[in-house]
């Protein structure tokens, strides 16, 4: 298994307006064969919006095109999620967009509630697991983080990754939930937020990071924009795993619905 080196996008995301997201986002990716995975924030081309207007047929979407042709460039998996329409229903679907132009996708399974995503999304019922460089990857959206069921590592995932538009008021627990994640299921995390206030005028202050699999914190960006880079090893996943396997005596279950 070779390392994974990897980016993660905090950006100033601009309601509802693609084309100058597309824009920003040329300045903060990184340069090209620099890096194996570039992630990007929940609803990075739009916000956190409802206007399901917005939503894209994937047969003929604008944003597939450009993860193609910005994945093709950087030689590098882009990944980032945006609202999807599909046979009458829209999606909070994420791409996991490959050098080749092939994909798959993931459509979030947990909506939030507090606001009023469920009255106009359809949630997904499937994980999503990818394999890069030898890494089993297993890509989420914002509120699924708070359902350690739904993310709990029964396939041996090395790499877990949420994003998402996580606002400042609960950005502690955004961090700590990050982190708990990281512990109980013996992999590596990558959260990556967005920063700065949409058009709810909800503020976030970022707080993306990549966390190592004992729930330590290797890399953080605080409130601003940028990027941040780290190389992931497999060893430290062998090693926290050997030394202390408490995987093998977690519960077994099945998940209905």
């Amino acid at each position: 298994m070779q390392n994974l080196r990897v980016a993660v996008l905090q950006a100033d995301i601009k309601w509802e307006n693609k084309e100058q997201n597309f824009e920003n986002y040329q300045d903060l990716l990184p340069k090209p064969k620099t890096v194996d995975l570039v992630v990007l924030p929940e609803m990075f081309q739009t916000g956190f919006v409802f206007n399901t207007s917005l939503a894209e047929d994937l047969n003929s979407s604008q944003t597939l095109e450009w993860l193609a042709k910005q994945a093709k460039r950087l030689k590098a998996v882009v990944t980032g999620s945006f609202m999807v329409s599909e046979n009458g229903k829209v999606y909070n679907r994420l791409v996991w967009m490959r050098p080749d132009g092939s994909f798959e996708t993931y459509d979030k399974r947990h909506l939030f509630s507090m606001s009023d995503e469920p009255n106009h999304f359809t949630p997904g019922k499937q994980k999503l697991i990818v394999e890069l460089n030898g890494w089993k990857i297993c890509p989420m959206i914002c509120y699924d983080l708070r359902f350690p069921v739904w993310t709990r590592n029964t396939e041996q995932i090395d790499l877990m990754i949420f994003v998402a538009n996580w606002p400042q008021r609960r950005s502690m627990h955004w961090a700590k939930l990050l982190q708990a994640r990281a512990i109980e299921n013996q992999c590596f995390i990558i959260g990556c937020n967005r920063v700065g206030n949409d058009g709810n005028d909800n503020y976030h202050d970022g707080k993306s990071a990549i966390i190592n699999t004992l729930g330590e914190v290797l890399e953080e960006i605080e409130d601003y924009e940028g990027i941040l880079t780290s190389t992931l090893t497999q060893e430290e996943i062998t090693k926290t795993r050997r030394y202390m396997p408490f995987l093998k005596d977690a519960d077994q279950f099945k998940l209905l619905g």
